[in-house]
């Protein structure tokens, strides 16, 4: 089996939702239960957090975390990107295990509903693709940039995002479109470490419901993600 780690990164300040990050959900901060599905999945040697959040790393050390990452100020920034807290959580990590990972898994605390069977399975395909670099997940889009997703053009009015020569009349017949969430990313470790972006010309896509779906950037968010979870009863 390869070496495997997964990765936690979860900074302490968030504008749209307050401490999101620990808020209750399901009577448990949020990061718990990410964790919790990280630990049911046994796909992973380590499991690490990274956090600028004294209160995030004792939370995650009570819910069986051991390797605990400090993250830098300056990755924990609201204009801070997360591919360089992955990679610095990840080449801590190979200094306190000694260890160099092939597979690095990342979850995002925020997008709690998916599966500890979307964890698996988005390893075992990315794991069985030969030549892909990383993986992403994502749900059907909602909205297609071919038929009913417009922007403003440099005059100020209104067109598609994107054209087709034949226009499209019915959103079905437009080509198939994803909306990114957040959810699972996996590398391997040459492809994380070179990343400048979550996309490049080998990434994969590991497909997921919209109710497995919801990310949690605002409070509607929120509400949302705990109607779902008190139906479903539990996440993890």
């Amino acid at each position: 089996m390869p070496n495997r780690i997964c990765t936690i990164c979860a900074r302490g300040g968030s504008k749209g939702v307050k401490n999101k990050n620990i808020r209750p959900l399901l009577g448990i901060p949020l990061i718990a239960h990410t964790i919790m599905q990280a630990q049911k999945s046994k796909m992973f040697d380590f499991i690490a957090v990274s956090s600028d959040d004294d209160e995030i790393l004792r939370i995650s050390k009570q819910y069986g975390v051991k390797i605990l990452i400090n993250r830098p100020s300056e990755l924990a920034t609201d204009s801070a990107a997360k591919l360089p807290a992955i990679v610095h959580c990840v080449q801590e990590c190979e200094k306190v295990t000694e260890k160099n990972f092939q597979t690095i898994v990342d979850l995002d605390a925020t997008s709690p509903l998916r599966s500890v069977q979307d964890i698996v399975n988005a390893i075992q395909l990315f794991e069985s693709t030969r030549d892909a670099t990383n993986l992403i997940t994502a749900s059907p889009a909602r909205r297609s940039p071919y038929f009913n997703l417009v922007e403003l053009n440099e005059n100020g009015y209104i067109e598609l995002s994107k054209r087709l020569d034949k226009p499209i009349v019915r959103r079905q017949d437009a080509p198939k479109c994803f909306d990114m969430n957040a959810s699972i990313y996996v590398w391997n470790r040459e492809s994380l470490f070179k990343a400048k972006s979550a996309i490049d010309e080998k990434t994969i896509l590991y497909e997921m419901p919209e109710e497995r779906s919801i990310d949690i950037d605002s409070e509607l968010d929120y509400e949302i993600v705990q109607f779902l979870a008190e139906k479903r009863g539990r996440l993890s």
